[in-house]
This record gives C-alpha cells, structure tokens and sequence, in this order.
C-alpha cells in the first residue's frame, strides 16, 4: 500500500479533515477523545494514523465514516469527501439515511475484528452479496455470483466452497478477507482500515496486508490505515500522522518520521517498536550449567470426531525436545496451530503427554501425582496471554497476588500482605494498586499485576505465553524489560511463547521454531537472525513489521 507518495502530494484531497473536534458522554462528564485534528489523504494515497490505545486514531476513524456510538459527538470541526461518485460533500452532522449511501459506496471499511464483524448465523456468501444489494449494485442473482468473484479477489482459496460456509468455518485469516471482500465490494474511493490485521500470526498478516496493498493498487483506492504498530505504518504507508492524547503531534513522510521524529512521543513509539529496533538489542548468548528442564522426545495426540464410523487423531506435538537452564529464556515461536502452546501446557503438566518425558531439576515429572505434581505447581509459574481476562475482576490486587501464597499456606496474613506489598514493588508498581480491582487498572499494570502473582512463590521456571501481543508498543517493551531485569534479580529460567520473532529477540537466549508439532530449528537468537537454516524460518523473519521497506533502525530512544 506505498508507492504513490509523489502522485499524491500534488494531487486534490480525496479527504481533507479540519479542526476535529469528538467528545464522549459519561457518567463522570464530558470526555474529549480527538482535539482539533486535522488530515488530508489524496487519492491512491496510503495515509496511517499510529497511536497507542486512548491516543483517539479510532475514534478519528468512526468519525470519518459517521460509526461513532450514540454517547459520541462530532462538537466542531469539517469533514469534506470528494470521489468520483459524487460531489465534495460535507460529513460533519449529516443524517444517518445521508450517511448509508455514503457508507460502503464511498468509503469502505474493514474493521479490526472479523468475530464480532460477521454475522455469524449468515452464510459467507450472503453477506458478501449484502454490500452490492444494499448500494443497488446488483440484484439478488447477480450479487451471488459476483460474491463468489469479491472473495476470489480478496484471496480465499475455494471461494465458491468459501461462500457456502458460515464465519465459525472460517480461520481468522480467512474471516479478515472476507471483510476485505465486503469493504470494496462498491469500489469505494476511500477504504479505512482500522487496525485490519492487529489480531492474526505475523505471516499472516503481512499476507493479507500485501494482498490489501494489491487490490487498492490496481483501483487507485485511497487508503486510512490505523494501527497501534509503527513497524506495520513503516512498511505500508506513504505518509504518518502520529495521535497522542487526542492530537495528531506530528505528521510528514513515512522516510522523515522514521529518520528524524521531531516529537518526544514519535520516539518513544520508533524505541518500541520491535521490527524497528537493532539487531543488536539480542540477548548474550545463555548462561552455562545443568538443565532446569529437559523435555525428551515429547507428543500430544488429539482424538478427532468419528468419521464413517472411524476416529482419527491429531498429533498437535510430534517428538520435540529441549533443554532450559536456570537464568535461560527459551522462545518457542510459530504461527497459530504450530504446537508452541501445547507444547508449554505439556512442560507444565497442565496437559498429560501421549509419550515422552519432561525432567524437572532432575526428576520425571510426566506422570506426577500428589506431592510431586503441587511441588511442581510451586516452582513453575504460568503468565498468561491476556490480562484482562486472566485476573480475578473481584479480587483486589493484593488478594490476587497472595492467593497462590494462600494456596500454598505461606505465610501468616501479615506475611502475605508484606509479600504482596514487595512484589509490586518490584514490578514498579506503586503500593496504592492493592486495594484497587483489575478493571482498574490499564492492560500494562494488569499484565505486572499477573507477574507479580507469577513471582509470589519464588518459582524456577515462568512460563510467558503470548505475554505482551495484547499491550500496546511501548507498554509491551516496558513489560519485556521487567522480565529480563526480573530475570537478572532473580536468575529465573523462562519457557517464552510467542509468533512474533521481533519480540522474541529482545529477551530470547535460544529460539525454537515449530511448525505443524514438530521442532525444525533450534539455535541461538543472533545465530538464527543472523543466518536461519529453514525456509519456514526465513518466512517468519521476513514477516517482521518494518523490515519491508528497508525501514532503518536506528536507536532513537535518545
């Protein structure tokens, strides 16, 4: 979606946007979410607007299209849209029926989560066939067809097989095309594409990204493209706004921020990013000594449904082993359905292995029962993917972090508290957090929240699974930099799960790549950066937001 930067600049604002003023009704008053925003995209030109969650891009983006929710009020400010499918016309307050022809014709959307976007008791086809009928596009035996040519265009295998099938039938990539396929099924002029690939593998996204990239190319689309992830604007857009508070604080070439941002909060978004930064932010190579874990030729079968009267099974690990010493981070990445996740539920014995053994400091722990298995439970520790949902909402924060000392019976009360109290503390959060509840807190101070309860009985190995793709860039460095400081304190062994190898190089001494159960590599991170032996591998680094356009990276934290 790049390329057109000199076309652009001398031609007419497809959308200009002056003075954006939006605020929101609550309970507490008056909240101002955009302030006084200002933008121009030109036609065929890639336009991203980055900013970290509460920065007021999507909020900017729902104005532009006339979706704000109904406690959301466009206060002051023009949006004016010129296509070819109509005149210049005002969009600031006008009516709803006004908005419908415009909405899907002139601009199209497609939106950041295909779960909650597609209907899910409507077949594929339908609602593909929906966008054209509903703009009189075509009628209800022409749209069919049509529907089936918009999802071959939007790049789904099999797209007749695709159009008869319901979006539960569909993998999350498939999903995201078909709200492709619905955005420009009217050939808008304007697409806006709110943060359209944040939930999918890295491979996946880059897939559907160059795909998008295509389908605009070829019809001279012009494109609002809002991400949390400068990496993705870096490889995508011809021109960057940047939104902090509710203000768009700089704005210029994609080559200009990147080389020269002239704003504090444009830096410290360039320092988080994680495609952006140098290679040479990868960790030493791992500390030497005895094995904390050894995991022996592991496999995890599934059973499948019967079929014909036969079950069959799927193999989800096939043979995996590794090592992990005390004070190591080992990363095991891969795309969703690779096995990585599996993998760590087996070394925690949150799941029983088909065959093989997993060695915990010494002892077979594959089939642990009783005393050894809750031993385990002490000295290994699970941080999970998402933060909002992986905490108690009645607990406080200090009945979170000592409930596995209650568990246990550590301690005294007074002790747990005294505990509680250390431990935030040393995910640098301040003590007033305790007595407030999860949904109080920001996803960041959550995810140390989980950490912290993580940590509260002194354990050896801490498995991180996806323990940052929900926090924002900057917030995700600061919970990455806890880690590696905590493992430093403490010499703490972790088992890192994640698909985005960018991330991994910043705390993983090891990586292992999986693919469909198996391991097909295993070697230190600067060694795999720097020359990987598989092809698969090659394909995950090369899928790395920020790397496509030879973006530089260069230490801009200062």
């Amino acid at each position: 979606m790049s390329g057109s930067t000199e076309r652009s600049a001398s031609a007419e604002p497809l959308l200009r946007v002056e003075g954006l003023d939006v605020s929101y009704r609550t309970g507490g008053g008056l909240l101002h979410a955009v302030r006084g925003a200002s933008l121009t995209v030109a036609p065929g030109e890639v336009v991203a607007v980055v900013g970290e969650s509460g920065s007021g891009k999507s909020t900017l983006a729902q104005a532009v299209i006339g979706l704000l929710p109904p406690n959301g009020t466009v206060a002051r400010g023009s949006i004016r849209l010129a296509t070819g499918h109509g005149p210049v016309e005002e969009l600031a307050g006008l009516p709803e029926k006004a908005m419908r022809s415009i909405r899907g014709r002139r601009i199209g959307l497609v939106p950041q989560d295909p779960t909650v976007s597609l209907n899910p008791v409507q077949k594929i086809g339908t609602q593909v066939a929906e966008a054209l009928r509903v703009h009189g596009l075509a009628d209800r035996r022409r749209a069919a067809i049509d529907a089936v040519e918009l999802l071959a265009r939007a790049g789904l295998p099999d797209p007749r097989v695709r159009a008869g099938q319901y979006p539960h039938e569909l993998s999350g990539g498939m999903r995201q095309r078909v709200l492709i396929a619905i955005a420009v099924a009217a050939n808008p002029g304007l697409l806006i594409a709110d943060e359209p690939t944040s939930a999918l593998d890295a491979t996946v996204q880059r897939r559907i990204l160059d795909h998008l990239e295509e389908l605009t190319r070829e019809s001279g689309t012009a494109v609002l493209l809002i991400t949390h992830d400068l990496g993705v604007a870096a490889d995508r857009a011809d021109r960057i706004l940047v939104m902090s508070g509710g203000r768009i604080v700089e704005e210029g070439p994609v080559g200009s921020i990147l080389a020269a941002p002239s704003d504090p909060y444009t830096r410290t978004l360039l320092a988080s990013a994680p495609g952006l930064r140098p290679a040479s932010t990868a960790p030493a190579p791992a500390p030497a000594g005895e094995p904390l874990v050894e995991v022996r030729n592991l496999v995890k079968d599934f059973p499948l449904p019967r079929v014909n009267g036969s079950r069959g099974v799927l193999r989800a690990v096939d043979d995996v082993s590794f090592t992990i010493t005390r004070g190591e981070t080992l990363a095991l990445v891969g795309e969703s359905g690779s096995g990585k996740s599996t993998t760590a539920r087996l070394v925690l014995r949150l799941a029983d292995p088909t065959a093989g053994e997993v060695i915990f400091d010494g002892t077979d722990i594959t089939r642990a029962k009783g005393k050894d298995w809750r031993e385990l439970r002490r000295r290994a520790q699970l941080v999970y993917q998402n933060p909002y949902a992986s905490l108690d909402p009645r607990f406080s924060v200090e009945d979170v972090v000592t409930e596995p000392l209650r568990a246990f019976r550590v301690g005294s009360a007074t002790e747990q508290r005294r505990r509680a109290a250390e431990l935030v503390e040393k995910v640098a959060l301040p003590a007033s957090v305790l007595v407030r509840r999860p949904v109080e807190l920001s996803g960041g101070q959550r995810q140390r929240v989980a950490i912290a309860r993580a940590l509260a009985l002194s354990p050896d190995l801490v498995v991180c699974d996806e323990p940052v793709s929900a926090l924002d860039v900057s917030v995700q460095a600061q919970v990455l930099d806890l880690l590696t400081e905590l493992q430093a304190g403490a010499g703490l062994a972790y088992l890192f799960i994640s698909h985005d190898l960018a991330v991994v190089r910043r705390v993983a001494h090891r990586v292992g790549v999986m693919q469909d159960g198996r391991l097909v590599e295993l070697r230190p991170t600067a060694e795999l950066f720097d020359a990987p032996g598989e092809d698969y591998t090659r394909e995950l680094l090369a899928a790395i937001a920020g790397r496509r356009r030879g973006a530089p990276t260069l230490e801009v934290g200062t």
